[in-house]
């Protein structure tokens, strides 16, 4: 098993591209089973989440070929509609298998979901809108069964805002009968991606990146051809990394608005960040950051996908801030593995009091699960001596060879193989 070693104190300087956003790509991978035909996107990240969806396609009778970031997926002869539990539950977005398989095949069998152990998350809100559209739904020995000739439009209103369930719905309505409309929808970005690659393939989405969206069925959709955008939670984590070690980085690939509750946030701490008539994104950090006081809320609002690295941040604050969960209910895990390493925060339910200190002390630490692993290794990079990452497959998840990133900025980190 992998560990990551840091060594802390070096100051981040440099150019970084920013890769293709994770929750952006597995949609649109899932995506790629509503429509026979040869599917072809670019800009794939490179990481185990990916790997997986990968996987799960292939059992499912896609043909799959891969070159560095371009995804071939050729969809014609998917004979299967059932999406085992051995891959299901290490990766909770596999539920998006759902509304495809039904939508194309009136048939779907899906494990219930794992993934990170940040809070229940129940899937739901995704099978109460598919049992609007006509879907019947069962339980069956930890198996989500779904069936329906063909799947019919109909008004739902979301109890909350849900990613994974507006995706799920928004890709089985494009093959439904007739009009569909989500009320309280996900206003994300990927949401807004999704629904421009569905457009892209013949669906009819309207509305998308606000809370109303409108899809008009349609009778049958074309393959999809596809740039994945880039990822804004990597981009999030790099302008905090720069932001903690008092760094000067230029990020390539990154748009501004999707981050601009961060970018709020970082300017209030004294982090300075410059659009550049390139097109890159340059971050300069602070001497000393300021504290201030963060609530995690669905977009536009601060994501809770920057919630740890920010906590990282605010460990070496010049101050006290507070910090607000709101999304997830049991999202600090990485807590007491800051802690170890000198971190002044008490809990108090889904609020972090976050007391800065002089300097975070490097340790031995766990990760708990993908973001707080992400905050480790930035709380590695900015303390003294050295910092052992253990299960990094969390990072793995969702960071496309992040210690080689930031060694060519100059950061002294490495992975290392641990006994077994």
């Amino acid at each position: 098993m992998d560990k990551i070693v840091i060594h802390g104190g070096n100051r981040l300087k440099g150019e970084v591209k920013v890769s293709g956003a994770k929750n952006s790509a597995l949609p649109l991978l899932f995506a790629t089973i509503l429509a026979p035909g040869i599917h072809r996107l670019s800009n794939v990240p490179a990481l185990r989440d990916i790997a997986t969806v990968e996987k799960l396609l292939t059992i499912l009778g896609a043909e799959i070929s891969r070159k560095d970031n371009e995804f071939s997926v050729e969809a014609t002869r998917i004979s299967s509609v059932e999406a085992p539990y051995d891959l299901v539950r290490t990766m909770r977005a596999s539920v998006l298998v759902l509304g495809p398989l039904l939508a194309r095949f009136g048939h779907a069998r899906v494990s219930l979901p794992g993934g990170c152990a940040i809070g229940a998350r129940p899937i739901n809100l995704h099978l109460k809108g598919l049992e609007a559209l006509g879907a019947r739904i069962s339980l069956d020995h930890g198996y989500v069964e779904a069936r329906a000739r063909r799947l019919k439009g109909a008004h739902i209103h979301f109890d909350l805002p849900t990613v994974g369930g507006t995706e799920n719905i928004m890709m089985a309505a494009s093959l439904a009968r007739g009009t569909t409309i989500l009320e309280n929808a996900a206003c994300e970005p990927e949401i807004t991606e999704l629904a421009e690659a569905l457009n892209s393939m013949g669906a009819r989405i309207e509305g998308a990146g606000t809370d109303r969206i409108r899809i008009e069925g349609v009778q049958e959709l074309k393959p999809l051809e596809f740039t994945v955008m880039p990822d804004r939670v990597e981009a999030g984590t790099f302008m905090i990394a720069a932001a903690m070690t008092r760094g000067d980085i230029r990020m390539s690939g990154v748009r501004p608005g999707h981050l601009e509750a961060l970018i709020s946030k970082l300017r209030e701490t004294g982090v300075e960040i410059n659009f550049e008539e390139n097109g890159k994104l340059r971050v300069k950090g602070p001497r000393k950051v300021a504290s201030v006081n963060i609530k995690t809320l669905p977009h536009p609002g601060f994501p809770t996908d920057m919630q740890a690295q920010f906590m990282a941040l605010m460990a070496m604050g010049a101050g006290t801030s507070v910090i607000t969960e709101s999304v997830f209910e049991n999202r600090f895990m990485h807590v007491c593995e800051l802690q170890r390493m000198g971190a002044d925060i008490t809990i108090e339910g889904n609020t972090a009091t976050v007391k800065g200190v002089k300097g975070l002390l490097g340790a031995p630490v766990m990760a708990t699960d993908l973001r707080a692993s992400a905050s480790l290794v930035l709380a590695g990079l900015a303390a003294e001596n050295t910092t052992e990452v253990s299960r990094i497959y969390h990072l793995d998840r969702g960071y496309e060879r992040i210690e080689e990133k930031l060694r060519g900025l100059g950061a002294h980190i490495e992975r290392v193989s641990e006994p077994m």
